[in-house]
């Protein structure tokens, strides 16, 4: 699973960080498995504080309790694998909590539950294709479902919109922009829409084409909203592009940026990194400041004022990494196909000399966009830029395959999801002693209490 191990007959040891029993830093020294799933379990969607639904290959989504890890719901209609999920929260005007979640299915359809008593609410089944992705846009109370083509839909499941027929490739990923606009990822093109309100109910909507974005060389696999001025894009060769969210134009493109200054690379390495999953971008995640980029088995860290990598672990994990998050302390969360769910602190370094930065691997064959003046403007920041480091802090041992996604809930813990069809509630141990003995102080107290007024 993590922590560097190697097929037999390699001489040379993995690269990947390991830690041992000691993991001081790490709070999970708890878990419960919650078992329900017969296949692998792909999508993890937060409802609200306390409660998680999932869903994956079997066709069944559960909802779970994350403080417990009781099993609330076991909710079936779909016949064929969850491709989507979405949660769809109560809107502001809506007195009662009417909290729903959308799931879409390979047997072309989508399903809207109601998270508080299990029922189906409705299930449309008028699409061409499979749903992709499902977005729902809060403001404007609505939700998106993206396959062979754009379809808006509102809270009573009337559709308001579609579009037509798109190209042979699928909408992948969808983001909201501001303006009432969104952009969908379509193979290797980006195309933005902008969605027309109707303040009529449902009649006068409609979603409109207004752009066509094609410098991505290779399919684009994830997208995300930074703010209201910035998003990312990050292809299947390594290419991350930042965005004006408001006219759509390409402000960064990094292609080289998998390999700068923070370790060497020879030229040997550069022939055995040549597949182009290693520098794949599997997905993306932001804060104010930074994009942290799963790239192959690595996670970057690229701040977005300097324009470069800040910090990075080029091999994160012993094979691809499937999804990263950002915590509120510094941490990071990664977790991969090799099984592992790793915990990483951002730390700063001190200042180091400048040196030479090398125009990365992906150049080289290619792809990179590097030339004199940027190197040049690379070394310059580097000289005046504090460095930093991601250090690991935390290994989780428990699935004996896959680690698909993860949800973090705070003082709950943190939950995963495999393709060995299991879900796994990470708890805080000190955190849990604590309850357990204060439960138990409760209880005596309450039993002395008795016993007095006998």
């Amino acid at each position: 699973m993590g922590g560097g191990r190697e097929p037999q007959g390699l001489s040379e040891k993995s690269s990947v960080q390991s830690l041992g029993e000691e993991q001081i830093q790490n709070p999970y020294t708890e878990l419960l498995v919650l078992k329900g799933h017969h296949d692998i379990v792909r999508f993890l969607v937060q409802i609200d504080d306390c409660r998680f639904a999932s869903a994956g290959d079997d066709g069944i989504v559960f909802l779970w309790n994350a403080q417990t890890g009781e099993k609330l719901f076991e909710l079936h209609g779909h016949m064929h694998k969850i491709t989507a999920i979405a949660a769809f929260p109560s809107s502001g005007a809506c007195e009662e909590k009417n909290n729903l979640i959308l799931t879409a299915s390979a047997d072309r359809t989508v399903i809207v539950w109601d998270c508080n008593s299990g029922r189906q609410v409705q299930k449309v089944s008028c699409f061409h294709s499979t749903v992709k992705c499902l977005t729902v846009l809060q403001r404007l109370d609505v939700w998106l479902s993206g396959g062979s083509d754009l379809c808006v839909w509102n809270r009573k499941l009337d559709l308001l919109c579609k579009t037509s027929h798109l190209t042979d490739a699928d909408i992948s990923a969808l983001v909201e922009l501001p303006k009432n606009c969104v952009a969908a990822a379509v193979g290797k093109e980006l195309i933005i829409f902008r969605l027309v309100v109707s303040t009529e109910g449902s009649e006068g909507w409609d979603v409109l084409e207004v752009k066509r974005l094609v410098d991505h060389q290779d399919n684009i696999l994830s997208l995300v909203s930074v703010n209201d001025l910035t998003f990312v894009t990050g292809s299947h060769v390594g290419e991350l592009i930042v965005w004006d969210a408001l006219d759509w134009i390409s402000q960064v493109c990094e292609c080289n940026t998998w390999n700068p200054s923070f370790h060497t690379v020879t030229q040997q390495e550069i022939k055995l990194s040549q597949n182009q999953q290693e520098v794949s971008i599997q997905h993306l995640t932001s804060d104010a400041e930074c994009v942290f980029a799963a790239v192959g088995k690595g996670i970057y860290v690229y701040n977005l004022q300097m324009k470069r990598v800040i910090a990075c672990q080029r091999t994160a994990h012993d094979s691809t990494v499937l999804h990263i998050a950002k915590l509120p302390n510094r941490q990071l969360i990664s977790c991969s196909e090799d099984g592992s769910v790793r915990i990483w602190e951002l730390r700063e370094k001190q200042q180091l000399p400048a040196e030479p930065v090398p125009t990365g691997f992906l150049n080289m064959w290619g792809f990179g966009r590097a030339n004199k003046q940027a190197i040049q403007s690379a070394k310059k920041m580097q000289e005046s830029t504090t460095s930093y480091s991601l250090e690991l802090i935390g290994d989780l041992i428990g699935h004996s395959s896959a680690v698909q996604m993860f949800l973090y809930f705070s003082e709950l813990g943190l939950v995963t999801c495999s393709a060995d069809h299991l879900i796994i509630l990470w708890k805080d141990g000190e955190r849990e002693s604590r309850l357990r003995s204060l439960t138990l102080f409760q209880k005596l107290e309450q039993n002395d209490d008795l016993q007095l007024r006998f």
